[in-house]
C-alpha cells in the first residue's frame, strides 16, 4: 500500500464520470463539493481487508469545483476500485461523510462481491473495507454487438411480459445446468419459450445492481427495488464469475432477445436507494454528498423524506442527480440496447429538492424531450409511496402510464361488484375519461390485471385475503384489499366446479385484456397459473414460491394454449393496435350493447355488457359480450347482411381447446341469439 504522490497519476480530466478505459490507462472522475479530502483505492481482489494501493487526490490538483478527477497510467478493464471520502459528519446539516467507509462509485458499470459481502459492516461504526463491495473499470467499447439495435417497435406492436431474471430459470424444473440457473444466461436459454407465448416485449424486474441483503432477517431481497449502483447489471443474475462478466452476459441476452423479435425493457429505480433511513448503511451516495443526493426533511436535515416507502428519496431535480440520470439511461440505449424503462414510482421524480409537487419537474422533461431516448419506451408507474397518484395526468406527450385504474375496474367487475359497468366500458375502450389530452394515443396505457406487487393471476381467483406470514412481518404487509375473490374456498381445492370456476375467471380476465384498447401486460407464469399461495408481497422469499415452475407448462398446458392463442388474435387484428380512440372519427366504430341490442345497461345492479367493434378500412368486425353474473344471460346477437356468419372465436365458459379457435367455429346462419353462461365472455368475429 502506498500513499505517495505516484509519476503514474495524473490530474485527469472532468469527464466523463466514472472510470472510463483509455489506451494508456484509466481515468477516474467522481462528484463530492462539500468533501475535504477523497482516496482513490485500488484491490486485486474483491474480498481484499485492505487496498493494494491508496491513490489520495490532491485538492489542488485533482479537484475541480465539484469534481475529484485522476488518470492512473497503465490500469485496464477489470481493475477493481472503489473510494474514501473525507468530510464533516454533521447531520444536522445534511452531512454524514465516513472515512472509514469504503464507497462503491455511482457511475461503476460492474460491482464485484462474494458471500463476505455485509450490508451490516456499513452500517456500524469503523472499517468496512473486508465486507464492501467494488466497483469494477469496464471497457465497453470491446463487445461485438454483430449488427445488433435496439428493436424500436411502438406501442402499438407491443404485448409486455413482466418478468423476473432469476426467478424464470431458477427452479431446477428449468432443466437447465445448475450454473445458468437463474442468469442472464439461463434466460436466453428459454427464449423459444417466450417468441412461442407471442409476447413481443419483456420488461425485466430490476437488473441494476441492488442490495440482496436489504431484507427481514434470514431473508434476501428478491424483487431487486433497492438498488445502489444504477449502471450496473445486478451480479447475482450473472453466471460468470469475472469482474466484467455480468456485463457481457446481460448484452448477450439483450441481443438473443431481439433476435427473435423481443423487446427489453427495464424496470428502474429512480426514486431512493438501498442505503435506506437515517440509521440505514452507508454504502456510496450517503457518503459522497449526502444531501445533493437524496431530499432530506426541511425541519430536520438529519432525516430523511420518504415518498418511496423506503426509508429515503432520491434528489431527483437536483442538476447533479439529473444528470446521472440522464447518464444513466443513455447508458443503457447507447451500450446495452435496452428498448426502454418502465420508472417505479415515477411520481417520486415530480417532487423538487423539497419534495413539494412540481407542475413541470426537469428531470421528466429531460426524459420526454431528450434525442437520444426518443425512440424508447418510456412508462410510468404514475403514483408514489406519498399519497401522489397521477395516472391520467402524468406530464408529457410520449410518457405511457401503468393504469392502475383499468386493473380495478376490470377486477370488480369480473369479481361481480356492482356498479362497474360503466368504468369497464370506459377502460375496455382506452380510458378516454382518464387521459383526456387531446390527440393522445390510447395505446400509451399500459392496461394489466397483475403486476409483481399484488396477487399472481391464480391468487387472484384463489384467495380473498392475502397470506404474508412466510415474510415474517406478522401478515401486516401488503395491500388488504386487492379486489380478490376466491370463488368459494380460501387456497387449494381439488372440487372440479370450483376448479373450473377459477380457470374460467382467469380466461375472463385476459379476454378482457386482450379486446381493450392499449398496450397489454402479463405476469412471468401467469400463463401457467403460477402461484404464491396468497402472498402478494412476495418480495423477500427467494424460493420455490417465486420461482416459474417448469413442471407447470405440461401440468396447465390448456391454460398456456388459451394464452398463446389469444395473444396471437390480439396482434391479428388492426383495430387494437389504433393509435385513435374508437370514440375518435376515422377510427374504429365501437357500438355498445346489452342482453338487448342498442340497450346497454348502465344500470348500478347490472353485471352485463356488450360491444360491437367495426373497422371498415379492413372490415374487421367484433361482437364482444361479457356476463359476470351468476346465471347465463341470453345476448342478441348482430344481424349480419348478404350471407355472412358469425363465428365463435372466443367462449370463455367451454373446456380448453374449444374455448378459443384461430379461425372461429362457424355458427348457424339462422342465429339470432347467444345463451352465455354464468361468469364468461364471448368473443365473435367474422372471416
Amino acid at each position: 500500500m502506498t500513499t505517495r504522490r505516484d509519476s503514474d497519476v495524473l490530474p485527469g480530466y472532468l469527464s466523463p464520470m466514472g472510470a472510463t478505459v483509455y489506451q494508456e490507462g484509466v481515468n477516474f472522475c467522481l462528484f463530492s463539493f462539500n468533501s475535504t479530502a477523497v482516496e482513490l483505492l485500488l484491490f486485486e481482489h474483491h474480498n481484499d481487508a485492505v487496498p493494494c494501493r491508496v491513490i489520495t487526490l490532491h485538492p489542488e490538483r485533482n479537484r475541480t469545483i465539484y469534481y475529484w478527477h485522476a488518470f492512473v497510467k497503465g490500469l485496464a478493464a477489470g481493475q477493481l476500485y472503489a473510494y474514501r471520502v473525507y468530510g464533516p459528519y454533521a447531520p444536522d446539516r445534511g452531512m454524514r461523510f465516513d472515512g472509514s467507509k469504503v464507497l462503491i462509485d455511482p457511475y461503476a458499470k460492474a460491482l464485484m462481491y462474494d458471500e463476505h459481502y455485509n450490508r451490516e459492516a456499513a452500517r456500524q461504526p469503523g472499517d468496512n473495507c473486508a465486507f464492501a463491495m467494488k466497483s469494477v473499470v469496464v471497457d465497453t467499447t470491446t463487445y461485438n454487438w454483430e449488427g445488433d439495435e435496439p428493436l424500436n417497435y411502438p406501442f402499438e406492436n407491443t404485448i409486455i411480459y413482466e418478468m423476473h431474471v432469476r426467478g424464470f430459470t431458477r427452479s431446477a424444473t428449468s432443466g437447465l445446468p445448475p450454473a445458468v440457473r437463474g442468469t442472464y444466461a439461463g434466460l436466453i436459454e428459454k427464449i423459444p419459450y417466450l417468441k412461442e407465448l407471442g409476447i413481443t416485449a419483456v420488461e425485466l424486474m430490476p437488473v441494476q445492481q441492488f442490495d440482496h441483503q436489504d431484507a427481514p432477517q434470514g431473508l434476501s431481497n428478491y424483487w431487486g427495488y433497492q438498488p445502489i449502483a444504477f449502471f450496473a447489471p445486478h451480479r447475482g443474475y450473472s453466471a460468470r464469475q469475472d469482474p466484467v462478466g455480468p456485463v457481457d452476459e446481460f448484452r448477450d441476452m439483450v441481443k438473443a432477445l431481439h433476435r427473435a423479435g423481443i423487446s427489453v425493457i427495464l424496470d428502474v429505480v429512480f426514486n431512493h436507494t438501498a442505503e435506506g433511513s437515517h440509521i440505514g448503511p452507508t454504502l456510496s451516495f450517503r457518503g459522497l454528498e449526502n444531501r445533493t443526493y437524496y431530499i432530506l426533511e426541511e425541519h430536520d436535515q438529519s432525516l430523511y423524506a420518504n415518498y418511496s416507502g423506503t426509508g429515503n428519496t432520491l434528489n431527483g431535480n437536483h442538476s447533479i442527480v439529473r444528470r446521472m440520470i440522464m447518464d444513466c439511461l443513455h447508458y443503457w440505449v447507447q451500450e446495452m440496447h435496452v428498448d426502454g424503462f418502465r420508472f417505479d414510482l415515477a411520481s417520486v421524480l415530480s417532487r423538487d429538492e423539497q419534495g413539494h409537487p412540481l407542475q413541470d419537474p426537469p428531470i421528466l422533461w429531460d426524459i420526454e424531450t431528450d434525442p437520444v431516448l426518443a425512440r424508447t419506451k418510456i412508462i410510468a408507474e404514475a403514483w408514489d409511496a406519498a399519497g401522489l397518484y397521477q395516472v391520467g395526468t402524468f406530464i408529457g406527450n410520449r410518457w405511457a402510464e401503468w393504469n392502475g385504474k383499468y386493473r380495478d375496474h376490470v377486477r370488480r367487475f369480473v369479481r361481480g361488484d356492482p356498479g362497474m359497468v360503466y368504468n369497464l366500458s370506459a377502460s375496455i375502450s382506452g380510458s378516454p375519461n382518464i387521459y383526456t389530452k387531446p390527440n393522445r394515443d390510447p395505446r400509451r396505457s399500459i392496461n394489466f390485471i397483475t403486476a409483481h406487487d399484488g396477487f399472481t393471476l391464480n391468487d387472484l381467483v384463489s384467495y380473498t385475503e392475502k397470506h404474508n406470514e412466510a415474510n415474517r412481518e406478522n401478515n401486516r404487509d401488503g395491500m388488504n384489499d386487492n379486489l380478490s375473490w376466491n370463488c368459494g374456498v380460501e387456497g387449494p381445492i381439488d372440487d372440479p366446479a370450483i376448479e373450473a370456476l377459477r380457470e374460467r375467471q382467469i380466461r375472463n380476465f385476459m379476454t378482457i385484456l386482450m379486446v381493450s384498447h392499449g398496450t397489454p401486460m402479463i405476469v412471468m407464469g401467469d400463463e401457467v397459473r403460477r402461484t404464491q399461495y396468497g402472498n402478494n408481497n412476495a418480495y423477500a422469499l427467494d424460493n420455490e414460491l417465486n420461482w416459474f415452475n417448469w413442471n407447470d407448462v405440461k401440468r396447465e398446458e390448456g391454460m398456456l394454449h388459451f394464452f398463446r392463442e389469444l395473444m396471437r388474435f390480439h396482434r391479428r387484428h388492426q383495430l387494437f393496435r389504433e393509435q385513435r380512440f374508437w370514440t375518435d372519427p376515422g377510427g374504429p366504430e365501437i357500438t355498445w350493447h346489452g342482453t338487448k341490442l342498442n340497450q346497454p345497461d348502465w344500470n348500478y345492479h347490472s353485471h352485463s355488457l356488450a360491444f360491437e367493434l367495426h373497422f371498415p378500412v379492413n372490415a374487421e368486425h367484433l361482437h364482444v359480450m361479457l356476463n359476470a353474473y351468476w346465471e347465463p344471460l341470453t345476448f342478441e346477437m348482430i344481424p349480419l347482411k348478404n350471407g355472412r356468419q358469425w363465428h365463435r372465436a372466443i367462449d370463455t365458459s367451454l373446456p380448453s381447446p374449444d374455448n378459443i379457435h384461430e379461425r372461429g367455429v362457424r355458427l348457424p346462419y339462422h342465429q339470432r341469439e347467444y345463451n352465455v353462461q354464468p361468469r364468461s365472455v364471448v368473443v365473435l368475429t367474422l372471416w
